[in-house]
C-alpha cells in the first residue's frame, strides 16, 4: 500500500509547475503587435461564434438522428446515423406489415415475425439514443486538436498531439 501512495505523492510533485521562469521562458515582446485599444465592448473570438452547446446537440439529435453531428461538423458521422435511422425504420415497418400478414394467415412463424420486429424497434429506438450521446460528446469535443495521430508500434500504441507554441 506504500508503493502505490509514494507514486502518488511523486505524481502530485512532478505535476506542480515552477514558481519562477527561467530566462528562456520569458516571452518575447519585441515582435508582438501593438496593444489593442477598445472602448469596453466584449470582443467574442470568430472561432467560437458558432459553438453549439452539448445539450442542443444531443437534444438535436435525440429528435432527428445526424442533425446534432452535423450542426458540430461532423457531417459523415451524421450521414451514417441518418441513413441507419431510415434502414431500421423502413425494416420496423416491413417486418410488422410481415407480422401482420403472417397473424392473419394463422401461421406458426407469428412468434419469430414478433421477434424481428422488436429487434428492428430497440434498433431504431438505440439509434435515436446513440445519436444523441454521440453529438453530445462532440459538441464536447469541439475545441479538441484534430491533429491527434494515433500509431501502432512493434512494442505497443504511440500517441501524438501537437502543442501550440506560445
Amino acid at each position: 500500500m506504500t508503493g502505490h501512495r509514494l507514486g502518488l505523492v511523486a505524481m502530485l510533485l512532478l505535476s506542480a509547475g515552477p514558481t519562477v521562469r527561467l530566462a528562456a521562458q520569458v516571452p518575447d515582446t519585441s515582435h508582438a503587435p501593438p496593444p489593442i485599444v477598445t472602448t469596453g465592448a466584449v470582443v467574442v473570438a470568430s472561432d467560437t461564434t458558432h459553438r453549439i452547446r452539448p445539450m442542443g446537440a444531443f437534444l438535436r439529435s435525440l429528435l432527428v438522428p445526424g442533425w446534432g453531428q452535423a450542426v458540430t461538423g461532423r457531417h459523415v458521422a451524421g450521414a451514417v446515423f441518418a441513413t441507419w435511422e431510415g434502414v431500421s425504420a423502413m425494416m420496423t415497418l416491413k417486418a410488422r406489415s410481415e407480422f401482420h400478414y403472417l397473424q392473419e394467415a394463422r401461421s406458426a412463424n407469428v412468434g419469430a415475425k414478433r421477434q424481428e420486429v422488436q429487434d428492428w424497434l430497440f434498433l431504431w429506438i438505440f439509434n435515436h439514443l446513440f445519436a444523441g450521446a454521440e453529438a453530445f460528446v462532440s459538441a464536447h469535443l469541439q475545441d479538441f486538436p484534430k491533429d491527434l495521430k494515433v500509431r501502432a508500434f512493434p512494442g505497443g500504441v504511440g500517441l501524438s498531439v501537437p502543442v501550440p507554441r506560445p
